[in-house]
């Protein structure tokens, strides 16, 4: 079982994520435990402040230490890999992902107003984690698409275990193009080749597809991925190669 305890002020924020689909699926079966933390809880004042202004200056609040450490300590953090959710921490990406979701505990810090007292970070060897450059009112948001993200490579938290590396960002590509019943509807057919029973022949237009569109929608990753096409099975390969030079002809055409 992995277990995540989130530190926030808004618990009520996520019993919709963590309790519902997936997610609460894989706590029924004690596969995940997800418990969140209310840190108004921990203040030692009549108002529950959990902000003060900034020393120095500045515009917007600052997250007091004091609540914060006394959380972390009722929930025995120390040790535990403790995550603080900011725009300025690593990207969350594939390798990252992978990562945590090996991890038996982990401790989520959701932050608020401008952030949170130097202090809990260096004190509690919080690793800063941002899912993008942009800026969110707060750590909530972000604290629920990491965990999504890595409790799906959590083994039994998929009905599919395959599905999760078969998946886009996990395969290097993004996904193919997806079809259910009805085979024709209102006169848009599903490709041929889907319904042929060629499970070879399946897998090899579905990988066109998806070189296809990580070529035109993500080049970047596209890129990536040809750094190591010379790993793919023969077929695979020649169909790559087919990908690569209709690229070429068009940027030519394009000059």
């Amino acid at each position: 079982m992995m277990k995540i305890d989130i530190l926030t002020l808004f618990p009520g924020m996520f019993a919709p994520v963590t309790e519902e689909s997936m997610l609460g699926r894989a706590a029924e079966k004690e596969i995940l435990d997800i418990r969140t933390h209310d840190i108004r809880d921990y203040t030692q004042n009549k108002h529950n402040r959990t902000d003060d202004y900034p020393f120095g200056g500045g515009g917007g609040m600052v997250m007091m230490p004091d609540p914060v450490f006394r959380a972390l300590e009722d929930i025995d953090a120390k040790g535990k890999r403790l995550i603080y959710m900011s725009p300025r921490g690593r990207i969350l990406d594939e390798e990252l992902i992978r990562e945590l979701s090996q991890e038996e505990e982990l401790v989520i810090l959701c932050g608020h107003y401008e952030g949170v007292d130097q202090r809990i970070l260096d004190t509690w060897d919080a690793e800063e984690v941002s899912i993008g450059d942009y800026i969110l009112t707060g750590g909530e948001l972000p604290a629920m698409v990491l965990i999504d993200a890595v409790a799906r490579l959590v083994p039994g938290v998929l009905g599919n275990e395959d599905s999760a590396m078969n998946e886009s960002v996990y395969s290097g590509l993004l996904e193919h193009p997806q079809y259910t019943q009805p085979r024709d509807y209102e006169g848009i057919p599903v490709p041929e080749v889907l319904l042929s029973g060629d499970h070879r022949r399946i897998d090899l237009w579905r990988f066109r597809q998806s070189l296809e569109l990580t070529a035109e929608r993500r080049p970047d990753l596209f890129q990536a991925f040809g750094e190591r096409s010379d790993q793919l099975p023969k077929d695979a390969r020649r169909v790559f190669e087919e990908v690569l030079e209709k690229i070429r002809e068009k940027e030519k055409n394009n000059i």
